[in-house]
């Protein structure tokens, strides 16, 4: 394999731009939505920790796939890559069969325990349809997995960019002009997601001309494959669980300290967050590629160079990206908050914003470390660091800050500020030391 820092560029630029439109379009659906009132606002926000399970599986089973295929490619083992490929979207099959009527069925209880309230109603519309979905979205993202493990990151974008432009021209259609209300927001997913997957389906079986080839006829069982993905996958599945679970918990304490509004600001601030964190988030993506190939390759001085330049040139952009947010935060809010039923919203918005920026520098040593864990099939290490991040630390400190030191909503936000900053200074520590044995053993 060539230069890491070249490959990491030459991987990230492209996902970045696509997950840029991505979160564009989830700011923008949060704009539409926002139109319907904050009540609708916040019935998305009581969906969403169920929308993140349904996410960790895709995205989990996506970095297992990805981790696999990238090893085996840098150990020049095409057919194992192909075998590997084949294997995952037998993943995306089992998953969807097993899981999508149950969480249609169980949308509306669920939502109403989590403390919907009044909102209950809007939220199981909501959610139903987004997880009759459930089958694309895993698709989806083990087709993206696939692209980006063989290093063709610009053909992801390509279709992820086209996907984020489609929902952000039907919502508006949906949601107003059709009269759906929030269900519109829901179908304009799948409408976009059924587009994505066509494509991806044209080049995989009809056009096949990507280096991964996906043939059914020769498909093998492979227990240790299925243990490859998994041991990845698993771990990056239930990191995205416990994610839900921290949604579940912050939005407890929200409601318990300020209210259904409270969530209603949170789920429009979080959108704009992750907006923001996205070129970090997407330079992991391909350390993953990255890092998977030079550990098959036995090249692990590679491994160390990918982490130091992925954590350096994420923490540039961090800098850049959390000035520019809270400089701008009034102006951000002021979107959210248009209509007259959620006007009242637009001080917290914007007070949450300035608060939040201020873990963006920690978040790259923390997902690139998670990250080079994931290439190099330690599943479980990124997972036990997650553990500490969300269960520990931000949910430890968001507690401590919101409820018992008497802060309210205020403090949960400085809760996870210090929680995320403490969990990526830990979580790169352990990622050095990993990587000096990974050498010194080698």
């Amino acid at each position: 394999m060539g230069d890491p820092k070249k490959a990491i560029i030459k991987l990230s630029g492209p996902m970045i731009a696509a997950m840029l439109l991505m979160s564009t379009y989830n700011i923008v659906n949060a704009i539409w939505v926002a139109g319907l009132g904050s009540d609708a606002l916040a019935a998305v926000g009581f969906v969403t920790p169920l929308f993140m399970i349904l996410m960790g599986l895709s995205n989990g089973l996506g970095a297992g796939v990805a981790s696999l295929i990238s090893r085996r490619i840098g150990a020049n083992d095409k057919a194992g890559a192909d075998n590997a490929a084949v294997h995952g979207l037998l993943f995306v099959v089992i998953l969807s069969a097993v899981f999508t009527v149950p969480l249609m069925l169980l949308t509306g209880p669920i939502v109403t325990l989590f403390g919907a309230g009044e909102t209950a109603g809007l939220a199981t519309q909501y959610g139903q349809i987004v997880f009759l979905g459930m089958v694309l979205l895993l698709f989806t993202n083990i087709a993206y997995a696939i692209l980006r493990a063989e290093g063709d990151a610009k053909r992801a974008m390509y279709v992820m960019g086209a996907s984020s432009i489609l929902n952000i021209i039907l919502d508006p259609v949906l949601i107003y002009g059709a009269g759906m209300g929030i269900a519109g927001a829901a179908w304009g997913m799948i409408v976009s997601l059924l587009m994505t997957s066509s494509v991806l389906l044209f080049w995989f079986f009809v056009r096949r001309d990507t280096y991964v080839t996906i043939a059914w006829r020769e498909f093998s069982y492979d227990k240790k494959t299925v243990r490859d993905i998994l041991g990845v996958g698993l771990p990056a599945s239930v990191e995205f669980f416990l994610m839900s679970i921290l949604a579940i918990f912050i939005n407890g304490l929200l409601v318990a300290t300020a209210g259904t509004d409270a969530v209603a600001v949170y789920t429009a601030g979080w959108r704009v967050v992750f907006f923001a964190i996205i070129p970090m988030v997407a330079i992991s993506t391909a350390v993953i590629s990255v890092a998977g190939a030079a550990f098959g390759a036995r090249k692990f001085e590679k491994i160390r160079t990918t982490h130091t330049f992925s954590v350096t040139f994420g923490i540039a952009i961090a800098l850049v990206v959390s000035a520019l947010t809270y400089i701008f935060a009034r102006q951000i809010a002021v979107i959210f908050t248009y209509s007259a039923d959620s006007a009242h919203l637009a001080p917290d918005i914007a007070a949450f914003l300035a608060i939040m920026c201020l873990f963006y520098p920690f978040i790259p040593p923390g997902v690139m470390s998670g990250s080079i864990f994931q290439a190099t099939g330690r599943g479980v290490s990124s997972l036990i660091m997650t553990v500490f991040r969300n269960l520990v630390f931000i949910a430890v400190f968001a507690y401590l800050f919101g409820i018992v030191l008497g802060f309210g909503e205020h403090g949960v936000w400085w809760g996870i500020v210090a929680g995320d900053i403490l969990g990526g200074t830990v979580a790169f520590i352990w990622a050095r030391y990993y990587i000096s044995r990974l050498i010194a053993t080698g």
